[in-house]
C-alpha cells in the first residue's frame, strides 16, 4: 500500500468515525448542519478578509473555501453540500488534497449547488440544527437552533483526542515546519532582518503567507520578550544577539506550532547559556507527559524549571523553591507551558471538564494557562516553556518588597536580550509520548 492509499484510508477511517460519534448526539428526526462560514469584508471595502474554515467542519472535510456545508442525520451517509459560485472574478476551483478527492465522493453524498439559498432549499428548517459562524443567515433561514452548547461541549472536548489520519497530517505539519526553522535560523546567522528571516521560512515551508496556521513571530533581541510580537522589521541588526521564531506549517487544514531561539556569536554569554538550559528543560518536560497527568503539573514543572535557570545563573539570589512559593519566577514565564492544538493553534476543549460540559479553571498564579485537562492517548498538545525579560512585569519586583531577591545588575546586562521560548508538538501514547517535532 503506498503511502498516498494510507493517508485514504486513513481519512475514510476518521470520517466513518467521527460519523458515528456525531450520530448518537442527534435527536431523532433532526439534522444536523455544519457551516464552514461565509467570507468577511473590511469595513468600506470590497477586499475580503483572508478566509478560515470554521473548526468543526475542517474536521470533516479539508476544504478552506466559504459557504460550505457537512449535513448529517441519523442513519444516512453525511451530505456535502458543495457551493461553487458562478464567478469569473476568482478561481473556484477548490483546492482539495488529490490524495482525498475520491475518498470524498465514496464517504458523502456530495451535493454541487451556484449559491449559499440552494442549500437552504433542501432541507426543512424547522428540523436542522447549525453549527457555525454565520449566525444570522441560520436565523434568518429559521433552523431550529444555533451553536447549541448541547452539541458543542460533546464535539469540542472529542477534539482533543486525535484519529490517525490527523496525527499524520500533524507529523507533515512539523516535518514542513521544522525545514522553515532550519533556514530562518540560516537567515538570521547570515544577518538577516526579521522580515527576511521571515519569508525564509515561508520560501523553505513553500507557504504563502495567509497560509500559515497563525501569523508568525519573527522577533530579534528585545522584541523576543513580546509574547505575541506581530511585525517583521525591515531593518537590519547589527550584531543581533538572538532570534525568537514562533512558526509553524499547515496540511489539510492541521497546523504545526513550533518556537526556536537562537544565540548568535554575539550573544551574552549568561542568555546563550540559558538557551541551553531551556531547551533541557523543555525536554525533560517532555519526558513526563503520559496518561493520567494532570495538564498543569506540566506548567508547574516548567516554572519550577526557570526559577533554578534563575538560580543557576545568579539572576537570583534566593532558593528556586523560594522563588516558586513566592511566585517571583512567574514574572519570568508569563504565559502558560502549552495547549491543545489540531485544526485550531489554540484548539478548543482546553478548560472543559469533561464532554458534557463544564470548566476547570486555571491555577491562580497561571491565569494564561490554556490548559487543565488530564492527558488521555492520542491527545495532542504543544509544551513551550518561556523565559523573558519584561520591563513592564519586572519594575514592580524592583521597588517591591521583593527587590533584595533578585540580581538587578545583571537583569539589565539582559533586557536587551529580549526572551527564549522553547517548544514543540506532543502526542500523549498508552505509556508515554511522541514528540512530533524531533
Amino acid at each position: 500500500m503506498t503511502s498516498d492509499s494510507n493517508t485514504a484510508a486513513a481519512y475514510r477511517e476518521h470520517v466513518l468515525a467521527l460519523a458515528d460519534r456525531t450520530e448518537r448526539l442527534l435527536t431523532e428526526g433532526r439534522y444536523l448542519l455544519i457551516h464552514s462560514g461565509s467570507e468577511q469584508h473590511y469595513f468600506g471595502d470590497d477586499r475580503g478578509v483572508v478566509f478560515q474554515a470554521y473548526g468543526h467542519f475542517a474536521h470533516w472535510l479539508p476544504v478552506n473555501r466559504p459557504d460550505q456545508f457537512v449535513l448529517l442525520r441519523a442513519g444516512y451517509r453525511p451530505v456535502y453540500f458543495q457551493v461553487v459560485p458562478q464567478d469569473y472574478w476568482y478561481d473556484q476551483s477548490l483546492q482539495i488534497d488529490p490524495d482525498l478527492e475520491s475518498v470524498i465522493e465514496e464517504v458523502f453524498d456530495v451535493v454541487r449547488l451556484p449559491n449559499i439559498d440552494e442549500v437552504a432549499r433542501q432541507l426543512t428548517a424547522a428540523d436542522c440544527d447549525y453549527l457555525g459562524p454565520n449566525e444570522e443567515w441560520a436565523l434568518q433561514f429559521g433552523v431550529h437552533s444555533v451553536n447549541s452548547s448541547t452539541l458543542l461541549a460533546p464535539l469540542d472536548f472529542a477534539r482533543a483526542t486525535k484519529s490517525d489520519y490527523e496525527l499524520e497530517q500533524l507529523r507533515k505539519a512539523n516535518q514542513h515546519a521544522i525545514i522553515g526553522h532550519a533556514a530562518a535560523a540560516d537567515c538570521f546567522l547570515a544577518g538577516g532582518s526579521e522580515f527576511e528571516i521571515h519569508n525564509a521560512f515561508l520560501q523553505a515551508c513553500g507557504l504563502l503567507e495567509y497560509e500559515t496556521p497563525y501569523t508568525n513571530i519573527v522577533a530579534l533581541n528585545a522584541n523576543a520578550a513580546i509574547l505575541h510580537y506581530q511585525h517583521k522589521s525591515r531593518r537590519r541588526i547589527d550584531n543581533a544577539q538572538l532570534l525568537l521564531i514562533d512558526a509553524g506549517s499547515r496540511v489539510n487544514a492541521y497546523g504545526s506550532d513550533i518556537t526556536r531561539t537562537t544565540a548568535s556569536r554575539h550573544c551574552h554569554p549568561i542568555m546563550a547559556s540559558l538557551i541551553d538550559g531551556m531547551d533541557q528543560l523543555e525536554q525533560d518536560i517532555v519526558a513526563s507527559v503520559k496518561p493520567g497527568i494532570v495538564y498543569p503539573t506540566l506548567h508547574d514543572q516548567a516554572i519550577a524549571g526557570v526559577a533554578r535557570l534563575l538560580v543557576e545563573h545568579d539572576i537570583a539570589k534566593i532558593s528556586a523553591d523560594e522563588l516558586f512559593e513566592r511566585e517571583i519566577a512567574h514574572k519570568f514565564m508569563p504565559h502558560g507551558v502549552g495547549h491543545l492544538l489540531g485544526i485550531q493553534v489554540h484548539d478548543v476543549g482546553g478548560h472543559q471538564r469533561d464532554m458534557s460540559g463544564g470548566r476547570i479553571e486555571p491555577p491562580s498564579h497561571s491565569p494564561a494557562l490554556r490548559t487543565t485537562r488530564t492527558l488521555t492517548e492520542d491527545m495532542v498538545f504543544t509544551v513551550e516553556p518561556g523565559l523573558y525579560f519584561i520591563p513592564m512585569l519586572l519594575e514592580p519586583l524592583r521597588s517591591g518588597a521583593d527587590s533584595s531577591s533578585l540580581n538587578w545588575p545583571l537583569i539589565d546586562e539582559l533586557i536587551p536580550c529580549g526572551g527564549i521560548r522553547i517548544e514543540d508538538n506532543i502526542r500523549v501514547t498508552n505509556t508515554g509520548f511522541e514528540n512530533l517535532t524531533r
